[in-house]
């Protein structure tokens, strides 16, 4: 059998994880109980969406759950304050100049699994984070992304 897949986590990331875990556990299995038992009430389970609609948001509860656990379990842990600001890696944030917009953007490198691009928490193993793992201050990489090739300058690394 293949190793588990290893989460790369900042601490903040697992406490994210951690927290919507219990929520699932704690409140959000017994509203879905609660809605089964309402769904029950109404009869003839064959026709009855009610029921099916709240065995399916069990599933993916339940799914969502496993997956949660999993990724805990596995998770690796980056020490913030062993992070060196030298190289872009893990955990830090890094400040670029995107040539084609000319602007500058800051990015934090975070393992794939509490990867936030709203956020601008980007993953290791997207484009833009991979091309950027590695790299110092002053270094221009061109990355390969789905909508073409973009040029960024590295500016400033710092610790998140």
């Amino acid at each position: 059998m293949s190793e588990a897949k290893k989460y790369i986590m900042t601490y903040e990331g697992v406490k994210k994880l951690e927290e919507e875990l219990e929520y699932l556990k704690t409140v959000k299995r017994k509203e879905i109980t609660e809605k089964i038992k309402v769904a029950l009430g109404y009869g003839d389970l064959s026709e009855n969406s009610e029921y099916d609609e709240a065995k399916n948001e069990q599933a993916f509860t339940e799914g969502r759950i496993l997956q949660l656990e999993n990724m805990l379990k596995n998770a690796v842990v980056v020490d913030e304050s062993e992070i060196s600001t030298d190289t872009v890696s893990i955990g830090t944030t890094v400040k670029v100049k995107d040539y084609e917009f000319d602007e500058e953007v800051e990015y934090t490198l975070v393992g794939s699994a509490e990867a936030d691009p709203m956020n601008d928490k980007i993953s290791n193993e997207s484009p833009v984070g991979e091309a950027l793992i590695g790299k110092k201050v002053g270094d221009v990489v061109e990355v390969n992304a789905p909508q073409g090739i973009i040029k960024l300058e590295i500016l400033e690394i710092k610790r998140v």
